[in-house]
């Protein structure tokens, strides 16, 4: 099957730092990829890098047959990606539904608002309220609900549960888990090891710029060594 998302030999360096080592990985449509590692190893940078907000010194990476260094990063969210980043990037003086609407060039169809509504009857109930005023989770589940009004087919999560009340994670991971069920790819960041090898069907693991290891979740669960070596985890 061709990958709907291809990164071959992706490097980036800020001033003369390199940051990313010549990363390789691909997703395809429909799977869940984890991208895990220890802090500051270039995982946010990697999905900074894909969707061309950190420029790129070396390698390519392909969406749907189509390169996106070729494509301004302000557009590469037309062809299909969503971007949901770590701190959920929530405007807190904006209500709920405007932070839903924000960047649309023309307000969706109504049957799409009407499914976000009824997929996060929370945000319905809320929608006149300022976004600032919601929990951490409920911001998240803001953020994710932004991200579907645009119909993408690949989302790009950075830490979605980071920081969230536990009563509200389990929640995130449901809705993480319907995407692939609605045939929606995703590419996740994820610092907690459970909810990476509950959700992903692959996994990578990253080190100093680069992947050094690339398994499933039933074989990484069987290899403690890799585990607490490249993420500090003790199973």
């Amino acid at each position: 099957m061709t990958a709907m998302l291809e990164v071959s030999g992706l490097r980036a360096s800020i001033g003369r730092v390199p940051i990313l080592r010549g990363v390789n990985l691909r997703v395809q449509p429909g799977e869940t990829v984890a991208l895990l590692g220890r802090n500051g190893v270039g995982k946010t940078s990697t999905l900074r890098a894909i969707l061309g907000l950190l420029p790129r010194s070396d390698g390519f990476v392909r969406f749907d047959d189509t390169e996106l260094a070729t494509v301004p990063a302000y557009h590469v969210s037309q062809l299909g990606i969503g971007y949901v980043p770590q701190g959920r990037g929530i405007f807190a003086n904006l209500t709920v539904e405007e932070n839903l609407f924000l960047g649309l060039r023309r307000a969706p169809d109504s049957s799409l608002i009407d499914y976000i509504y009824t997929r996060f009857p929370r945000l319905h109930e809320r929608r006149g309220q300022s976004a600032g005023t919601l929990s951490g989770g409920e911001q998240q589940i803001l953020a994710l609900g932004r991200c579907l009004l645009r119909s993408p087919k690949l989302i790009l999560l950075d830490e979605p549960t980071e920081g969230i009340m536990p009563k509200l994670v389990n929640e995130i991971r449901r809705e993480i888990a319907n995407f692939a069920q609605s045939g929606v790819a995703v590419l996740l960041i994820e610092q907690n090891f459970r909810t990476a090898l509950k959700l992903a069907t692959r996994i990578y693991l990253m080190e100093k710029g680069a992947i050094v290891h690339e398994a499933t979740p039933e074989s990484l669960s069987a290899d403690p060594s890799t585990v607490h070596r490249y993420l500090g985890v003790s199973l």
